[in-house]
């Protein structure tokens, strides 16, 4: 991953969406990490990243588009 991101990159490796268990991805923005997708088919969920600290809550989640 060549992306500049505050998270660390053995976390990314291990972390996963709460609600469908499917990998998650840094935003693909190319900047610092302010959104996880989970990358679930049909799922689509993106989680905050706040102060370097990913918010994995469904409840905090927002529908991707």
């Amino acid at each position: 991953m060549t992306q500049e991101t505050d998270l660390d990159p053995e976390l990314l490796a291990i972390i996963v969406c709460p609600e469908c268990h499917a990998p998650l991805q840094v935003e693909p923005d190319g900047g610092p990490a302010e959104l996880l997708i989970c990358l679930g088919e049909g799922c689509g969920l993106r989680y905050p990243v706040r102060d370097g600290i990913p918010i994995l809550l469904v409840d905090e989640a927002e529908r991707g588009t």
